[in-house]
């Protein structure tokens, strides 16, 4: 699958490390030091403008490292963007850690997945067939 990317900042374009990832890192794109406090969040610049194709979306997630080391995440878990989005791809970070953390120009601030998706048709109906699991919900196939 190719996707069109304008690059406007001084960053390489996301890149693969490993012939099994399966997210790139996306490298923030700010002049200045950001520091984000403690329950602070900041959204964070990359430079990159995408051209998904259509059924598919780009998915950002959060560095696993930044994460348990630092307590750096997104603050919405896992980002969707649309492939009918043209902005530039800003990567809304908090810091859940207890110390101040600083984001510099260059540095891994998340990650990209392209994946391809289903839209989908719903088909309105009185029931839905039973399961084994039923209506047990969070917590209910163990621990």
């Amino acid at each position: 699958m190719i996707v069109k990317i304008v690059n406007k900042s001084s960053n390489p374009l996301p890149e693969y490390k490993t012939t099994g990832s399966s997210g790139m890192d996306l490298l923030s794109n700010n002049e200045e030091v950001i520091l984000i406090q403690p329950m602070e969040r900041h959204l964070v610049p990359t430079g990159l403008f995408l051209e998904i194709p259509l059924g598919y979306e780009g998915q950002v997630r959060a560095r696993s490292g930044l994460s348990i080391k630092n307590g750096i995440t997104l603050v919405n878990c896992v980002g969707t963007i649309d492939s009918d989005y043209r902005g530039e791809l800003k990567i809304p970070i908090i810091n859940l850690g207890d110390q101040p953390f600083e984001i510099r120009k260059g540095d891994r601030i998340a990650q990209l997945i392209v994946t391809k998706y289903e839209n989908v048709i719903w088909e309105d109906a009185k029931e839905i067939e039973e399961s084994s699991r039923g209506h047990g919900g969070f917590g209910s196939t163990g621990i």
